[in-house]
Protein backbone atom coordinates (compact mmCIF):
# COMPACT_ATOMS: atom_id res chain seq x y z
CA UNK A 1 0.00 0.00 0.00
CA UNK A 2 2.93 2.05 0.93
CA UNK A 3 4.89 1.47 -2.35
CA UNK A 4 1.78 2.34 -4.24
CA UNK A 5 2.08 5.88 -3.63
CA UNK A 6 5.20 5.85 -5.06
CA UNK A 7 5.76 5.83 -8.95
CA UNK A 8 8.32 7.82 -8.12
CA UNK A 9 10.43 4.52 -7.02
CA UNK A 10 9.16 1.39 -8.68
CA UNK A 11 7.53 1.46 -12.29
CA UNK A 12 3.79 2.64 -12.72
CA UNK A 13 2.79 -1.12 -13.72
CA UNK A 14 3.75 -2.69 -10.35
CA UNK A 15 2.73 0.35 -9.07
CA UNK A 16 -1.07 -0.37 -10.77
CA UNK A 17 -1.06 -3.74 -9.61
CA UNK A 18 -0.23 -2.39 -5.48
CA UNK A 19 -3.43 -0.11 -5.88
CA UNK A 20 -5.10 -3.31 -6.03
CA UNK A 21 -4.22 -3.70 -2.40
CA UNK A 22 -6.12 -0.73 -1.67
CA UNK A 23 -9.61 -1.10 -1.46
CA UNK A 24 -10.24 -3.88 -4.06
CA UNK A 25 -9.25 -6.79 -2.42
CA UNK A 26 -12.07 -9.42 -4.09
CA UNK A 27 -14.92 -9.70 -1.47
CA UNK A 28 -16.59 -12.67 0.71
CA UNK A 29 -19.72 -13.50 -0.01
CA UNK A 30 -22.36 -10.99 1.29
CA UNK A 31 -24.96 -13.89 2.94
CA UNK A 32 -21.51 -14.38 4.88
CA UNK A 33 -21.39 -11.00 5.75
CA UNK A 34 -25.13 -10.51 6.78
CA UNK A 35 -24.59 -13.41 8.93
CA UNK A 36 -21.15 -11.63 10.85
CA UNK A 37 -23.21 -8.56 11.16
CA UNK A 38 -26.23 -10.65 12.53
CA UNK A 39 -24.39 -12.04 14.79
CA UNK A 40 -22.72 -9.71 16.14
CA UNK A 41 -25.41 -7.24 16.98
CA UNK A 42 -28.40 -9.57 17.33
CA UNK A 43 -30.71 -9.23 15.20
CA UNK A 44 -32.15 -9.62 11.52
CA UNK A 45 -30.46 -6.98 9.27
CA UNK A 46 -34.33 -6.22 8.30
CA UNK A 47 -34.51 -5.25 11.51
CA UNK A 48 -31.69 -2.93 12.27
CA UNK A 49 -31.68 -1.32 9.40
CA UNK A 50 -34.52 0.23 6.79
CA UNK A 51 -31.76 -0.92 4.03
CA UNK A 52 -29.24 -3.18 3.66
CA UNK A 53 -27.04 -3.85 0.84
CA UNK A 54 -25.97 -6.93 0.25
CA UNK A 55 -23.32 -6.12 -2.59
CA UNK A 56 -19.92 -5.06 -0.71
CA UNK A 57 -19.36 -0.92 -1.68
CA UNK A 58 -15.57 -2.17 -1.01
CA UNK A 59 -13.21 -4.91 -0.02
CA UNK A 60 -10.03 -4.52 1.75
CA UNK A 61 -7.71 -6.88 3.05
CA UNK A 62 -8.79 -6.79 6.58
CA UNK A 63 -12.22 -5.70 6.35
CA UNK A 64 -15.00 -5.66 3.70
CA UNK A 65 -17.87 -2.61 3.84
CA UNK A 66 -21.44 -2.25 2.81
CA UNK A 67 -23.71 0.46 2.42
CA UNK A 68 -27.03 0.91 4.46
CA UNK A 69 -30.00 3.35 5.65
CA UNK A 70 -30.98 3.72 9.15
CA UNK A 71 -34.53 3.87 9.98
CA UNK A 72 -34.13 7.86 10.52
CA UNK A 73 -32.87 7.67 6.93
CA UNK A 74 -29.68 8.67 7.32
CA UNK A 75 -27.21 6.67 4.92
CA UNK A 76 -24.26 4.76 6.84
CA UNK A 77 -21.71 2.17 5.72
CA UNK A 78 -21.23 -0.93 7.50
CA UNK A 79 -18.05 -2.67 8.28
CA UNK A 80 -17.30 -6.16 9.48
CA UNK A 81 -13.72 -8.00 9.39
CA UNK A 82 -13.34 -11.07 7.24
CA UNK A 83 -14.17 -14.32 8.21
CA UNK A 84 -10.34 -15.99 9.49
CA UNK A 85 -8.50 -13.25 8.71
CA UNK A 86 -7.37 -13.40 12.90
CA UNK A 87 -5.79 -16.86 12.66
CA UNK A 88 -4.25 -15.80 8.71
CA UNK A 89 -2.95 -12.71 10.44
CA UNK A 90 -1.24 -14.72 13.87
CA UNK A 91 0.39 -17.16 11.73
CA UNK A 92 2.06 -14.39 9.83
CA UNK A 93 3.16 -12.94 12.79
CA UNK A 94 4.88 -15.86 14.63
CA UNK A 95 6.75 -16.52 11.65
CA UNK A 96 7.65 -12.67 11.78
CA UNK A 97 8.69 -13.07 15.17
CA UNK A 98 10.67 -16.48 14.82
CA UNK A 99 13.18 -14.78 12.30
CA UNK A 100 13.02 -11.57 14.25
CA UNK A 101 14.31 -14.05 17.32
CA UNK A 102 16.94 -15.47 14.53
CA UNK A 103 18.09 -12.01 13.86
CA UNK A 104 18.16 -10.83 17.12
CA UNK A 105 20.56 -14.07 18.01
CA UNK A 106 22.82 -14.60 15.34
CA UNK A 107 23.57 -10.32 13.85
CA UNK A 108 25.21 -7.53 16.47
CA UNK A 109 23.37 -5.11 13.71
CA UNK A 110 20.25 -6.52 13.72
CA UNK A 111 20.08 -6.71 17.58
CA UNK A 112 20.53 -2.68 17.17
CA UNK A 113 17.17 -2.37 15.09
CA UNK A 114 15.03 -4.49 17.98
CA UNK A 115 13.36 -6.22 15.26
CA UNK A 116 12.08 -8.83 18.19
CA UNK A 117 9.87 -5.93 19.91
CA UNK A 118 9.33 -4.56 16.05
CA UNK A 119 7.44 -7.66 15.17
CA UNK A 120 5.97 -7.65 18.52
CA UNK A 121 4.54 -3.94 17.66
CA UNK A 122 3.67 -5.05 14.36
CA UNK A 123 1.63 -8.15 15.59
CA UNK A 124 -0.22 -5.60 18.27
CA UNK A 125 -0.83 -3.00 15.35
CA UNK A 126 -1.82 -5.50 13.01
CA UNK A 127 -4.85 -7.31 16.00
CA UNK A 128 -5.79 -3.38 16.69
CA UNK A 129 -7.02 -3.44 13.17
CA UNK A 130 -9.73 -6.13 14.08
CA UNK A 131 -11.09 -4.06 17.06
CA UNK A 132 -13.74 -1.88 15.43
CA UNK A 133 -14.87 -0.87 18.51
CA UNK A 134 -11.20 0.68 18.78
CA UNK A 135 -11.01 2.17 15.46
CA UNK A 136 -14.57 3.86 15.79
CA UNK A 137 -12.66 5.15 19.02
CA UNK A 138 -10.04 6.43 17.03
CA UNK A 139 -12.42 7.98 14.42
CA UNK A 140 -14.13 9.72 17.15
CA UNK A 141 -11.24 11.34 18.67
CA UNK A 142 -9.71 12.30 15.27
CA UNK A 143 -13.12 13.97 14.34
CA UNK A 144 -13.11 15.99 17.06
CA UNK A 145 -9.82 17.27 16.94
CA UNK A 146 -10.71 18.05 13.38
CA UNK A 147 -14.18 20.08 14.10
CA UNK A 148 -15.04 22.68 11.64
CA UNK A 149 -11.47 22.04 10.39
CA UNK A 150 -11.79 23.21 6.44
CA UNK A 151 -8.63 20.72 6.07
CA UNK A 152 -10.11 17.21 7.39
CA UNK A 153 -13.86 15.54 7.63
CA UNK A 154 -13.93 12.27 9.84
CA UNK A 155 -17.32 10.47 9.61
CA UNK A 156 -19.23 10.24 12.84
CA UNK A 157 -19.72 7.26 14.35
CA UNK A 158 -23.04 5.71 14.80
CA UNK A 159 -22.65 3.97 18.35
CA UNK A 160 -25.92 2.35 18.89
CA UNK A 161 -24.67 -0.64 16.11
CA UNK A 162 -20.93 -0.51 17.21
CA UNK A 163 -19.02 -3.16 18.61
CA UNK A 164 -16.14 -5.09 18.40
CA UNK A 165 -17.12 -6.89 15.63
CA UNK A 166 -19.06 -5.00 13.66
CA UNK A 167 -18.67 -0.46 12.74
CA UNK A 168 -21.63 1.43 11.31
CA UNK A 169 -20.43 5.11 10.71
CA UNK A 170 -21.67 7.93 8.39
CA UNK A 171 -21.86 7.30 4.58
CA UNK A 172 -19.84 10.20 3.01
CA UNK A 173 -19.90 11.19 -0.65
CA UNK A 174 -16.48 12.08 -1.78
CA UNK A 175 -14.46 11.27 -4.83
CA UNK A 176 -11.39 8.69 -4.16
CA UNK A 177 -8.35 10.78 -3.90
CA UNK A 178 -7.05 8.26 -6.76
CA UNK A 179 -9.71 9.42 -9.19
CA UNK A 180 -7.65 12.22 -10.98
CA UNK A 181 -10.37 12.44 -13.89
CA UNK A 182 -12.97 13.33 -11.61
CA UNK A 183 -11.27 15.09 -9.17
CA UNK A 184 -10.09 17.19 -12.67
CA UNK A 185 -13.91 17.62 -13.65
CA UNK A 186 -14.77 18.98 -10.82
CA UNK A 187 -12.11 21.54 -11.03
CA UNK A 188 -10.18 20.92 -7.94
CA UNK A 189 -7.22 22.94 -7.10
CA UNK A 190 -4.52 20.51 -7.15
CA UNK A 191 -1.82 22.36 -5.73
CA UNK A 192 -3.94 23.21 -3.12
CA UNK A 193 -5.38 19.68 -2.56
CA UNK A 194 -1.46 18.52 -2.22
CA UNK A 195 -0.33 21.26 0.43
CA UNK A 196 -3.68 21.02 2.80
CA UNK A 197 -2.82 17.08 2.62
CA UNK A 198 0.87 18.07 4.33
CA UNK A 199 -0.68 20.50 6.64
CA UNK A 200 -2.78 17.45 7.88
CA UNK A 201 0.13 15.58 8.90
CA UNK A 202 1.84 18.44 10.54
CA UNK A 203 -1.53 19.29 12.34
CA UNK A 204 -2.07 15.76 13.34
CA UNK A 205 1.78 14.97 14.57
CA UNK A 206 2.87 18.14 16.24
CA UNK A 207 -0.50 19.82 17.45
CA UNK A 208 -2.77 17.10 18.03
CA UNK A 209 -0.23 14.25 18.95
CA UNK A 210 -2.82 11.87 17.61
CA UNK A 211 -2.32 11.18 13.79
CA UNK A 212 -3.73 8.61 11.37
CA UNK A 213 -0.81 6.14 10.54
CA UNK A 214 -2.53 4.30 7.53
CA UNK A 215 -3.34 7.17 5.45
CA UNK A 216 -2.65 5.32 1.85
CA UNK A 217 -5.15 6.29 -1.01
CA UNK A 218 -7.81 3.48 -0.54
CA UNK A 219 -8.61 5.54 3.16
CA UNK A 220 -8.74 9.01 1.53
CA UNK A 221 -11.67 10.97 -0.14
CA UNK A 222 -11.39 14.40 -1.39
CA UNK A 223 -14.81 16.75 -0.89
CA UNK A 224 -14.86 18.94 -3.96
CA UNK A 225 -18.21 21.06 -3.03
CA UNK A 226 -15.74 24.09 -2.89
CA UNK A 227 -13.18 22.84 -5.42
CA UNK A 228 -10.67 26.09 -5.51
CA UNK A 229 -10.89 24.96 -1.68
CA UNK A 230 -10.80 21.09 -2.09
CA UNK A 231 -11.02 19.25 1.63
CA UNK A 232 -10.38 15.70 2.68
CA UNK A 233 -12.48 12.75 4.05
CA UNK A 234 -10.48 10.13 6.17
CA UNK A 235 -11.53 6.96 6.87
CA UNK A 236 -10.27 3.32 8.62
CA UNK A 237 -9.03 4.65 11.45
CA UNK A 238 -7.49 1.73 12.95
CA UNK A 239 -3.70 2.84 13.25
CA UNK A 240 -2.81 5.40 15.29
CA UNK A 241 0.75 6.92 16.04
CA UNK A 242 1.21 9.08 19.00
CA UNK A 243 4.85 10.35 20.00
CA UNK A 244 6.64 11.13 23.40
CA UNK A 245 6.65 14.34 24.71
CA UNK A 246 10.61 14.49 23.20
CA UNK A 247 10.56 12.29 20.55
CA UNK A 248 7.93 15.14 19.06
CA UNK A 249 10.00 18.55 20.30
CA UNK A 250 13.59 16.88 19.26
CA UNK A 251 11.53 15.73 15.94
CA UNK A 252 11.02 19.50 14.94
CA UNK A 253 13.72 21.14 16.09
CA UNK A 254 15.92 18.28 13.99
CA UNK A 255 13.63 19.30 10.67
CA UNK A 256 14.42 23.05 11.32
CA UNK A 257 17.84 22.39 11.58
CA UNK A 258 17.83 20.28 8.58
CA UNK A 259 16.02 23.12 6.76
CA UNK A 260 18.99 25.70 7.73
CA UNK A 261 22.17 23.14 6.95
CA UNK A 262 22.87 23.13 10.57
CA UNK A 263 24.41 19.93 10.89
CA UNK A 264 26.21 20.13 13.81
CA UNK A 265 23.00 20.70 15.62
CA UNK A 266 21.05 18.34 14.35
CA UNK A 267 24.02 15.85 15.75
CA UNK A 268 24.21 17.55 18.54
CA UNK A 269 19.86 16.96 18.66
CA UNK A 270 20.47 13.14 18.27
CA UNK A 271 22.75 13.11 21.56
CA UNK A 272 20.61 14.93 23.36
CA UNK A 273 17.38 13.45 22.60
CA UNK A 274 19.19 9.68 23.27
CA UNK A 275 18.34 8.68 19.83
CA UNK A 276 22.45 7.49 19.73
CA UNK A 277 24.08 6.47 22.37
CA UNK A 278 25.72 8.78 24.93
CA UNK A 279 29.33 9.22 24.53
CA UNK A 280 28.82 9.43 20.44
CA UNK A 281 31.26 11.71 18.94
CA UNK A 282 29.83 14.52 17.79
CA UNK A 283 32.13 15.67 15.24
CA UNK A 284 31.99 12.22 13.57
CA UNK A 285 28.20 11.97 13.58
CA UNK A 286 28.01 15.46 12.40
CA UNK A 287 30.73 14.46 9.17
CA UNK A 288 28.13 11.57 8.87
CA UNK A 289 25.03 13.80 8.80
CA UNK A 290 26.33 16.20 6.71
CA UNK A 291 27.99 13.53 4.03
CA UNK A 292 23.60 12.34 3.71
CA UNK A 293 22.22 15.64 3.64
CA UNK A 294 24.61 17.92 1.53
CA UNK A 295 24.72 16.18 -2.35
CA UNK A 296 20.56 16.65 -1.47
CA UNK A 297 20.73 20.09 -0.67
CA UNK A 298 22.53 20.87 -4.59
CA UNK A 299 19.31 20.19 -6.06
CA UNK A 300 16.01 22.53 -5.76
CA UNK A 301 14.19 22.10 -2.23
CA UNK A 302 10.63 21.12 -4.19
CA UNK A 303 12.89 18.08 -5.58
CA UNK A 304 14.13 16.48 -2.37
CA UNK A 305 11.98 13.96 -0.81
CA UNK A 306 11.69 14.85 3.28
CA UNK A 307 10.42 11.61 3.72
CA UNK A 308 13.46 9.73 2.56
CA UNK A 309 15.98 12.10 4.13
CA UNK A 310 14.47 11.68 7.34
CA UNK A 311 14.84 7.79 6.87
CA UNK A 312 18.34 8.65 5.64
CA UNK A 313 18.95 9.94 8.76
CA UNK A 314 17.82 7.45 11.00
CA UNK A 315 20.26 4.88 8.94
CA UNK A 316 23.28 7.56 9.86
CA UNK A 317 22.19 7.27 13.42
CA UNK A 318 21.78 3.15 13.38
CA UNK A 319 25.77 3.31 12.43
CA UNK A 320 26.40 4.75 15.79
CA UNK A 321 24.63 2.50 17.97
CA UNK A 322 21.12 4.17 17.70
CA UNK A 323 18.43 2.05 19.05
CA UNK A 324 15.13 1.52 16.37
CA UNK A 325 11.78 4.44 17.90
CA UNK A 326 9.01 2.03 17.01
CA UNK A 327 6.79 5.34 17.05
CA UNK A 328 9.32 6.61 14.77
CA UNK A 329 9.04 3.99 11.84
CA UNK A 330 5.07 4.72 12.44
CA UNK A 331 5.71 8.27 11.54
CA UNK A 332 7.78 7.39 8.65
CA UNK A 333 5.47 5.27 6.89
CA UNK A 334 3.15 8.22 7.28
CA UNK A 335 5.38 10.40 5.60
CA UNK A 336 6.31 8.27 2.73
CA UNK A 337 2.10 7.94 2.08
CA UNK A 338 1.42 11.89 2.78
CA UNK A 339 4.74 12.73 0.52
CA UNK A 340 4.04 10.11 -2.28
CA UNK A 341 0.19 10.92 -2.41
CA UNK A 342 0.98 15.06 -2.36
CA UNK A 343 3.28 14.36 -5.62
CA UNK A 344 1.34 12.52 -7.25
CA UNK A 345 -1.68 15.01 -7.16
CA UNK A 346 0.95 17.82 -7.53
CA UNK A 347 4.31 17.10 -8.81
CA UNK A 348 5.89 20.41 -7.78
CA UNK A 349 4.83 19.83 -4.56
CA UNK A 350 7.31 21.46 -2.15
CA UNK A 351 7.05 20.46 1.24
CA UNK A 352 9.59 21.94 3.11
CA UNK A 353 7.63 25.58 2.25
CA UNK A 354 4.59 24.43 3.91
CA UNK A 355 6.76 22.41 6.76
CA UNK A 356 9.41 24.92 7.79
CA UNK A 357 7.03 27.99 8.97
CA UNK A 358 4.61 25.72 11.00
CA UNK A 359 7.61 24.34 12.93
CA UNK A 360 8.78 27.34 13.97
CA UNK A 361 5.52 28.28 14.77
CA UNK A 362 5.25 25.14 17.00
CA UNK A 363 7.87 25.67 18.70
CA UNK A 364 7.08 29.39 19.46
CA UNK A 365 3.82 28.68 21.22
CA UNK A 366 5.13 25.72 22.77
CA UNK A 367 6.73 27.84 25.39
CA UNK A 368 3.82 30.69 25.53
CA UNK A 369 3.07 31.40 29.00
CA UNK A 370 -0.69 30.08 28.43
CA UNK A 371 0.61 26.35 26.97
CA UNK A 372 2.92 26.58 30.34
CA UNK A 373 -0.12 27.34 32.28
CA UNK A 374 -1.78 24.45 30.37
CA UNK A 375 0.64 21.79 31.14
CA UNK A 376 0.70 22.51 35.13
CA UNK A 377 -3.44 22.32 35.13
CA UNK A 378 -2.71 19.05 33.07
CA UNK A 379 0.42 17.48 35.47
CA UNK A 380 -0.16 19.84 38.40
CA UNK A 381 -2.15 17.09 40.34
CA UNK A 382 0.48 14.34 39.40
CA UNK A 383 3.18 16.42 40.44
CA UNK A 384 1.25 17.23 44.43
CA UNK A 385 1.01 13.95 44.45
CA UNK A 386 4.66 13.20 43.62
CA UNK A 387 6.09 15.59 45.99
CA UNK A 388 6.32 13.93 49.17
CA UNK A 389 8.73 12.27 47.44
CA UNK A 390 11.39 15.37 47.09
CA UNK A 391 13.05 15.67 50.54
CA UNK A 392 14.17 12.06 50.26
CA UNK A 393 15.66 12.72 46.81
CA UNK A 394 16.93 15.73 48.17
CA UNK A 395 18.62 14.27 50.99
CA UNK A 396 19.84 11.24 49.30
CA UNK A 397 22.10 13.52 46.94
CA UNK A 398 23.18 16.08 49.83
CA UNK A 399 24.10 13.05 52.13
CA UNK A 400 26.31 11.99 49.04
CA UNK A 401 27.81 15.45 48.33
CA UNK A 402 28.45 15.58 52.18
CA UNK A 403 30.49 12.71 51.57
CA UNK A 404 32.47 13.90 48.58
CA UNK A 405 33.17 17.57 50.78
CA UNK A 406 34.64 15.42 53.50
CA UNK A 407 37.27 13.44 51.51
CA UNK A 408 38.27 16.91 50.01
CA UNK A 409 38.39 18.17 53.65
CA UNK A 410 40.94 14.80 54.60
CA UNK A 411 42.38 15.29 51.55
CA UNK A 412 42.72 18.79 50.31
CA UNK A 413 44.17 19.54 46.60
CA UNK A 414 47.51 21.59 47.05
CA UNK A 415 47.33 24.98 47.97
CA UNK A 416 48.34 26.26 44.49
CA UNK A 417 46.33 28.26 41.97
CA UNK A 418 46.03 24.97 40.34
CA UNK A 419 44.61 23.12 43.39
CA UNK A 420 42.65 25.69 44.59
CA UNK A 421 41.14 25.63 40.72
CA UNK A 422 40.98 21.66 41.10
CA UNK A 423 38.88 22.54 44.19
CA UNK A 424 36.73 24.44 42.34
CA UNK A 425 36.21 22.36 39.41
CA UNK A 426 35.21 19.27 41.97
CA UNK A 427 32.87 22.29 43.40
CA UNK A 428 30.99 22.82 39.98
CA UNK A 429 30.90 18.88 39.36
CA UNK A 430 29.25 18.60 42.79
CA UNK A 431 26.56 21.26 42.44
CA UNK A 432 26.00 19.45 38.91
CA UNK A 433 25.77 15.98 40.39
CA UNK A 434 22.83 16.98 42.59
CA UNK A 435 21.24 18.68 39.38
CA UNK A 436 21.69 14.99 37.26
CA UNK A 437 20.37 13.26 40.66
CA UNK A 438 17.16 15.15 40.75
CA UNK A 439 16.51 15.09 36.94
CA UNK A 440 17.43 11.46 36.44
CA UNK A 441 14.43 10.83 39.08
CA UNK A 442 11.41 9.34 38.40
CA UNK A 443 9.89 12.67 39.12
CA UNK A 444 11.85 14.00 35.75
CA UNK A 445 9.15 15.77 33.96
CA UNK A 446 10.50 18.40 31.83
CA UNK A 447 9.48 20.89 34.12
CA UNK A 448 10.71 19.38 36.89
CA UNK A 449 14.15 18.69 35.28
CA UNK A 450 14.71 22.29 34.45
CA UNK A 451 13.88 23.03 38.28
CA UNK A 452 16.59 20.26 39.36
CA UNK A 453 18.61 22.58 36.87
CA UNK A 454 18.10 26.00 38.95
CA UNK A 455 18.22 23.72 42.35
CA UNK A 456 21.45 22.12 41.17
CA UNK A 457 22.92 25.92 39.97
CA UNK A 458 21.92 27.48 43.72
CA UNK A 459 23.60 24.50 45.08
CA UNK A 460 26.92 25.22 43.15
CA UNK A 461 26.76 29.00 44.17
CA UNK A 462 26.16 28.21 48.19
CA UNK A 463 28.92 25.20 48.22
CA UNK A 464 31.32 27.65 46.38
CA UNK A 465 30.68 30.81 48.75
CA UNK A 466 30.80 27.97 52.14
CA UNK A 467 34.44 27.22 50.61
CA UNK A 468 35.45 30.59 50.13
CA UNK A 469 34.18 31.33 53.63
CA UNK A 470 35.98 28.38 54.58
CA UNK A 471 39.18 29.29 53.47
CA UNK A 472 39.18 32.59 54.96
CA UNK A 473 38.46 31.05 58.67
CA UNK A 474 41.40 31.53 61.02
CA UNK A 475 42.27 28.42 62.61
CA UNK A 476 40.98 27.12 65.60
Amino acid sequence: QVLSTRPDLIPADICAELEKLQDTVPPFPGEEFTALVEAALGAPVDQLFARFERTPLASASVAQVHAAVLSDGREVVVKAIRPGVQAVIELDCALLLALARGLERFSAEARRLRPVEVARDYRATILDELDLQREAANAAILRRNFTDSPLLYVPAIHWPLSNQKVMVMERIRAVAVTDVAALRAAGADFRVLAERGVEIFFTQVFTHNFFHADMHPGNIFVDVREPRRPSYVAVDCAVIGILSDSDQYYLARNMLAIFRRDYRQVAELHLQSGWVPEGTPVVELESAVRTVCEPRFQRPLKDISLAYLLIDLFRVARRFDAEIQPSLVLLQKTLLNIEGLGRQLYPDLDLWQTAHPFLERWLRERFKPTRLLERLRRHGPEWLEQFPQVPQLMFDALKRIDGIERALREHPPAETPAGRRNATLGALCVGSAAGVLFAASPLADDTLQAASLVLAGFGVLLLLARRSWDNQRPPR
